[in-house]
């Protein structure tokens, strides 16, 4: 079995990523899992996160390929979505994922919803697909993650008290790229 790696692509506006939500926890105890290595890295235009630069990074700086797990929260799995749309990887896990700017500038400015979502395309270059999702969650609605999920065929966990999916610790997501590891 290849080494398999792991980019943790964070949510915008999450400051050193190191210390936001369960980034940094994550990281530490994917690197934990034998034969396996994650990658956590501030990204460039951490408020926008828009896509013309967050997909050359995932490319280039990040190494995301086809033996990485690509672990995308909020922003971060609406730019792991659009990432896997033309680059084949091992699987991805989305966190709080959604399909519209919702009405909102800063999402509109990041470029990933300004078409069609190419969920056969995402399927056909990504062999897993896990998806987390809240239905308290103060900032996407429930309608946004679940067409996520069925867009993706997404092995879904649902949720009703996780909100955005903020927290310190995040023991399933671990779980889940634990699983992934053996497929």
């Amino acid at each position: 079995m290849p080494l398999r790696k792991a980019v943790i692509v964070p949510g915008n506006g999450a400051g050193n990523v190191e210390h936001c939500n369960w980034y940094g926890w994550a990281n530490r105890e994917i690197n934990k899992i034998p034969d396996m290595a994650c990658m956590l890295k501030n990204m460039p235009d951490p408020v926008t996160a828009r896509e013309s630069i967050w997909l050359p990074f995932m490319e280039k700086e990040l190494q995301c390929d086809e033996n990485t797990v690509i672990i995308g929260h909020s922003s971060g799995a609406a730019a792991a979505m659009r990432y896997t749309e033309t680059h084949k990887v091992h699987s991805m896990v989305l966190v709080g994922a959604y399909t519209s700017d919702l009405g909102d500038e800063n999402e509109r400015e990041s470029g990933y919803f300004n078409r069609p979502w190419q969920w056969e395309k995402i399927r056909g270059n990504c062999s897993h697909i896990v998806q987390f999702g809240s239905m308290d969650d103060p900032f996407l609605p429930w309608s946004e993650q679940q067409a996520v999920a069925e867009g993706l065929q997404a092995e879904l966990h649902q949720y009703s008290d996780r909100g955005h999916f903020q927290n310190s610790q995040f023991p399933e997501l671990l779980a889940s790229v634990q699983k992934l590891r053996e497929v």
